[in-house]
């Protein structure tokens, strides 16, 4: 073990000591070259700071089950599977943005715990006994003396519990609760057959969801139920089986939309009842995404983080919609069952699915899902069209059928028109332009601030359209979360000029250039003479005492220093304000230099971003707003300083396999992930890709091979291939690129170029 990373975590005390030494221990396979894909993945990743919807193991890519184990019930942030927590409160089915349920917990029964089995019912559990693959999770109950095995389907969970053999066996149903972001109310379980349950329960309102939503699901046993008591007091559950059962199988289908659509997802997606077959079929479609990307050279923790890193990109975001292509439709005044286009053969042509905001995404799944899983980008964008056409409005990140309105602006105008940009979207093109453009007008999604549910003030939308920015403050008052007013501008000149991008394809020229002239809006809150973006009130005076490192101080979830550099469509035009390229370069670089000494973080967790010192760092990879700011040096002319950089990010922030560590911020179901996975193969889009024709930045990969499979039904090119000859942890420079044998400038390559498949030599060295 290096010492400097028992320094970095030093301060964090003895626990995470000892946490780190077993990680360490976990990563030793003599036979780690023979593994496949997703046997490198590291499940336990920074599951020391979880957040209910972070950890996934039993459960296939973006299902609507996502079954593991709670070691933290009460919460959301610190909720679910937390790895220091040595207690076991329940397996639960739903660990999504605002939303969970159907926990469940097998136990058993005595003379000493029959009476108060309701509340007394948690059990310990090591470590030492657990195994977590992606699509699989096994531990062992110490109380019960349970081994308890997970796995799933899309949207069935599929439990295998073995007692010990003389002792009377249940199941205890805890559908009244409270699980992670909100309650479990009214639950509701009832006996159809000796071998068959079913029930429903629903999901409180919070601040962020302020609609309740109906949790049904239906249970299928192999043995035969024996009776199920209901306790008044908590009003959950407890199922008996005979005592002679040893080996208990169980499948809970659920559904948002009715038991019969439950029993329909179990009979289309696990008729049998074959539990090693499901664990491998999970465990197969697994491999095959993460698969998608080949990696060769790097250390063996470089590649176990890498596939780590991959299977967070490819596991938030879950789908709500039934086999049959039901789902809730919560986008109006009164609840109503929708139903999803089918295709010839009565399937669905696409899942309809719960996010958190793509607020961010432009630097992270637009580029991922875009080159690698492109039918992924489709799903999404079919689905939220699917919103526009059942409420009017394109969300930004939907839960329980409905927009939550979390963060700001059109965050899914980056997306969408990269989706159509990179030709994955075709169809509809004008339905969908006019639904984009709706959004960035008044009374549009631009206009609401964060979680802002029944007006549309807080986004400062008509200051932006009369003054050419947001102010900061708002004159009118509160009306949601993060209104900071010079972010806001940002944010809204950067999605105005992707828009305007969709409008030049289709030859809308009217509203091209009228999109265009908004996106220069970023220079109204440039303030030349400090040379940071700075807020200014409704009548144009500039904030006075302005700190450019206070968090939070009119930016949004970060700081001046850090946001000032928010300009991705026009980084040339931001150099100009701040006297050339050179300068830019200048500043740019000081603030990595800074940043540097506190590991580019603003420390281990999202909530760290409040802590005095940490909050003013002036470059923060732990959160979305900076992000992207290695990568800017390319588009100044300085390469080589995005090279250094980002391979500097990689090793002190995204290196490593640990419980306690891992992203160093928010992972926001699959943002932080994806970010990760193209730094390290040293691949950017700067703009989001949704320029015509989307370029790539070529940074520094830290593998010597990376082999991206591309979908045939995408891209007419079979495989690109990446090599970084003579790469070394000292060779991180770029000397030549080489694209199948023609020279490469500029260190840009174009979305056709690259998706026509073929090699990219990068010439490596120290200088």
């Amino acid at each position: 073990m290096k010492l400097d990373k028992i320094y970095k975590i030093g301060r964090l005390g003895i626990s995470t000591l000892l946490i780190f030494l077993v990680s360490c221990k976990a990563e030793k396979n003599t036979s780690f070259q023979n593994k496949s894909v997703v046997d490198k993945v590291y499940p336990l990743l920074d599951t020391e700071n979880s957040r209910w919807f972070f950890f996934s193991s039993a459960s296939r890519p973006f299902g609507m089950v996502n079954l593991n184990p709670d070691t933290e019930i009460n919460g959301d942030w610190g909720g679910g599977y937390k790895y220091s927590k040595d207690t076991v409160k329940g397996f639960s089915h739903i660990h999504e943005w605002q939303m969970s349920g159907v926990s469940v917990m097998p136990v058993t029964i005595s003379k000493e715990n029959k009476d108060k089995i309701f509340t007394d019912f948690y059990s310990k559990f090591s470590h030492q006994t657990e195994k977590i693959t992606p699509g699989y999770h096994s531990l062992k109950l110490e109380r019960y003396n349970i081994t308890a095995e997970l796995t799933s389907t899309q949207r069935v969970g599929f439990h295998k519990y073995t007692f010990p053999a003389d002792a009377e066996k249940a199941v205890l149903f805890n559908l009244n609760t409270i699980l992670g972001p909100c309650e479990n109310t009214e639950g509701k379980l009832e006996k159809n057959n000796d071998y068959e349950l079913s029930g429903s329960l629903v999901l409180s309102t919070n601040f962020r969801r302020p609609k309740p939503l109906t949790v049904f699901f239906k249970i299928k046993t192999n043995v035969p139920v024996t009776n199920i008591e209901r306790d008044n007091a908590t009003g959950n559950y407890l199922v008996n089986f005979d005592k002679k059962e040893k080996e208990i199988l169980m499948k809970v289908g659920i559904s948002y939309t009715s038991i019969e659509n439950a029993a329909i997802n179990i009979d289309t997606e696990l008729p049998n009842w074959d539990f090693e077959k499901t664990v491998t079929a999970s465990k197969n479609e697994w491999d095959n995404l993460l698969g998608r990307i080949k990696v060769q050279g790097g250390s063996e923790t470089d590649q176990r983080r890498f596939y780590t890193d991959l299977w967070h990109a490819l596991q938030g975001r879950k789908m709500i919609s039934d086999a049959n292509g039901a789902y809730p439709d919560n986008t109006r005044e009164k609840f109503r069952i929708g139903q999803l286009p089918l295709d010839i053969k009565g399937k669905p042509k696409f899942n309809h699915y719960n996010s958190d905001a793509f607020w961010g995404a432009q630097w992270t799944i637009n580029t991922l899902w875009g080159l690698v899983y492109p039918e992924i980008m489709d799903e999404f964008v079919n689905s939220l069209m699917q919103y526009y056409k059942d409420g009017g409005m394109i969300p930004r990140g939907p839960s329980g059928g409905n927009d939550t309105y979390v963060m700001t602006g059109a965050s899914t105008t980056p997306f969408i028109v990269s989706a159509i940009q990179k030709g994955i979207i075709t169809e509809d093109l004008e339905g969908i332009y006019k639904a984009l453009k709706e959004n960035h007008m008044l009374n549009g999604i631009m206009g609401k601030a964060g979680y802002e549910h029944n007006t549309d003030i807080g986004g400062g939308l008509k200051y932006y359209l009369e003054k050419g920015y947001v102010p900061y403050p708002l004159p009118e008052g509160d009306f949601g979360s993060h209104q900071d007013g010079a972010s806001q501008t940002l944010e809204y000149a950067y999605q105005d000029w992707t828009l305007a991008q969709l409008a030049k394809k289709l030859n809308h020229l009217e509203d091209y250039n009228y999109f265009i002239n908004r996106s220069n809006n970023y220079k109204n809150v440039f303030d030349k003479t400090t040379g940071w973006m700075r807020p200014k009130n409704a009548s144009g005076i500039w904030k006075e005492d302005f700190d450019p490192y206070q968090y939070e101080n009119g930016f949004i979830e970060s700081n001046g220093a850090q946001s000032t550099w928010f300009v991705p469509h026009d980084i040339n035009g931001l150099a100009e304000l701040m006297g050339g390229k050179e300068k830019a370069v200048e500043k740019l670089n000081t603030q990595f230099e800074a940043a540097k000494k506190l590991n580019y973080t603003s420390g281990t967790s999202h909530d760290a971003e409040l802590h005095p010192e940490f909050s003013r760092i002036p470059i923060n990879f732990g959160n979305q707003p900076s992000m992207e700011t290695s990568n800017i040096f390319t588009l100044l002319g300085r390469p080589d300083l995005t090279q250094y950089w980002t391979r500097n990010v990689v090793k002190e922030t995204f290196s490593g396999l640990s419980p306690t560590t891992g992203y160093n911020g928010d992972e926001d179901q699959g943002l932080m992930g994806s970010l990760n996975v193209l730094l390290k193969i040293g691949l950017f889009q700067m703009n989001g890709g949704t320029e015509e024709n989307p370029v790539y930045q070529i940074s520094s990969p830290i593998f010597n091979k990376i082999e991206i499979e591309l979908n045939p039904k995408y891209y007419t090119g079979k495989k690109l291939i990446i090599k970084a000859d003579n790469n070394s942890s000292d060779n991180i420079y770029i000397k030549e690129i080489k694209f199948n044998n023609t020279p490469v400038k500029d260190f840009n390559i174009s979305q056709k170029e690259i998706t026509g498949g073929g090699e990219l030599i990068l010439e490596m060295s120290s200088k």
